[in-house]
């Protein structure tokens, strides 16, 4: 091969190389364990009735500004149609809130209430995030409701925020 090939095919390889798409870093431990601290401090906010810290969690303190929504299952919606005909499955209620739920979790005669999270899963790039499970909520120790959570995050400057959350809702099963 001439040198002048030679010069060619050294600069074709390292260009080649350069241009290369980046990897992102995925589920570096630091990352998976602040994410994991943020899925335990909901939990547990939910519990203690603390709101701030369960506000800090998310990107913005204006709830419009966080996806929040639920989709119930067949037979929750044959239920609610017996008094509500309209009743569907996906429903735009933009009072049901992040802001919305604490303030019920903390109202003084609210009972407990508690999430139980199951089969967590947790992907990351570094700078955002998605986490998702099975959960069950439990209304004064019984089951309310259950079903499938999922979450997205961004890593912002003051550290990793929810700013979506979306949920199935099933009812619990039925020992009749």
């Amino acid at each position: 091969m001439s040198p002048l090939k030679k010069i060619a095919f050294i600069t074709f390889v390292l260009l080649s190389a350069s241009l290369q798409p980046a990897v992102a870093a995925h589920n570096e431990p630091r990352d998976v364990a602040a994410i994991r601290e943020i899925v335990e401090a909901f939990r547990t906010s939910i519990i203690n009735k603390d709101k701030a810290t369960f506000v800090e969690l998310f990107f913005s303190d204006k709830p419009e500004h966080v996806t929040w929504q639920m989709v119930d299952d067949d037979t929750r919606v044959a239920r609610f149609k017996e008094f509500a005909p309209e009743a569907s499955r996906v429903v735009r209620w933009p009072e049901n809130t992040y802001l919305a739920m604490i303030d019920a979790t903390t109202a003084v005669d609210s009972g407990s209430l508690e999430e139980v999270f199951r089969n967590v899963t947790i992907d990351t790039d570094g700078l955002v995030a998605s986490v998702n499970f099975d959960y069950s909520t439990l209304r004064n120790g019984e089951e309310a409701h259950w079903g499938r959570e999922m979450w997205h995050l961004v890593h912002t400057e003051d550290g990793w925020k929810i700013i979506s959350v979306i949920w199935s809702q099933r009812d619990p099963v039925s020992d009749e």
